[in-house]
């Protein structure tokens, strides 16, 4: 059973802010949260990437920030010994409790709220010299570096992924590690048979009490989440694969292909063949 881990850094106080650099292992890390910000450069990859109640494809160049305790995991479509990240890690007041409320960092304060619900920064390549210099320097022009590449980033057109907000009081952390657990399982499981009895034993309540705390964090039916999981994902496997349809329903999670053709058609307003030939040259 799959949940929501919260990862613990490790630094030993020796550095004010992590970079790190990952392998094809970093791709098997579970659907985790910390109260960090992170801002991941996938230098090589292609699959899922998964942030909050959001599916997304990723691709070589994938440039994300995650507000704090924002729940994410990136997932290879197939193995690749090459895929390659870089990841930093930091907390707002890495540089002091008030630091970036000052005037003069407004715009990049102002990013780092906006991160809350993930953003993505579409011209890759003009950052990454920002973050090899960034790798490469030590001591006080580390510092400075990093504070370049976050003007550089505050300056940039970014988008956000708009990664479900909960409606949660951040303040009772065992509701929000709660309604992450219950992300995880459904990242870790949509395509699966899993059902209401199932979900409802990982967040320790009832199915009565789950559907009631589930819809008002998230503002939809498990049902519906579920759904949007399987959909998002036949949709990604519609436009970048050549599979059947029947062979990506059953992929997505739907045994039942006319349920599949109605919610898909519901849903998209296009049956799947349609909806294909629509959208890929």
């Amino acid at each position: 059973m799959q949940k929501a881990k919260p990862e613990i850094l490790q630094n030993g106080g020796q550095e004010s802010f992590l970079i790190r650099s990952f392998g094809h292992e970093a791709f098997l890390a579970p659907f985790h949260y910390h109260p960090e910000y992170e801002l991941t450069y996938i230098i090589r990859g292609k699959g899922k990437r998964y942030i909050g109640n959001r599916m997304d494809d990723f691709a070589d160049g994938d440039f994300v920030l995650i507000g704090p305790n924002q729940a994410h995991c990136w997932k290879l479509d197939n193995p690749d010994p090459k895929a390659h990240a870089v990841v930093i890690q930091f907390t707002h007041a890495f540089l002091g409790t008030e630091f970036f409320e000052k005037p003069e960092f407004s715009n990049i304060n102002n990013m780092l709220k906006e991160s809350e619900a993930g953003l993505s920064f579409p011209h890759p390549r003009q950052l990454s010299r920002y973050m090899l210099r960034l790798r490469k320097s030590a001591g006080v022009e580390r510092i400075l570096n990093f504070l370049e590449l976050l003007h550089e980033l505050a300056k940039q057109p970014y988008q956000s992924i708009n990664a479900g907000t909960f409606d949660n009081n951040k303040e009772q952390t065992a509701d929000s590690n709660r309604i992450n657990v219950i992300m995880a399982y459904i990242v870790e499981n949509f395509k699966k048979d899993i059902n209401l009895n199932d979900v409802a034993n990982v967040a320790n309540l009832t199915p009565n009490a789950f559907c009631k705390y589930f819809k008002k964090l998230t503002r939809k039916t498990f049902v519906d989440m579920l759904v949007q999981y399987r959909l998002n994902y036949a949709v990604q496997q519609l436009l970048h694969t050549d599979n059947p349809v029947s062979a990506i329903a059953l992929e997505s999670g739907f045994n039942d292909m006319s349920y599949f053709y109605k919610t898909f058609k519901a849903k998209m307003g296009l049956s799947p063949l349609a909806y294909r030939k629509k959208f890929v040259a």
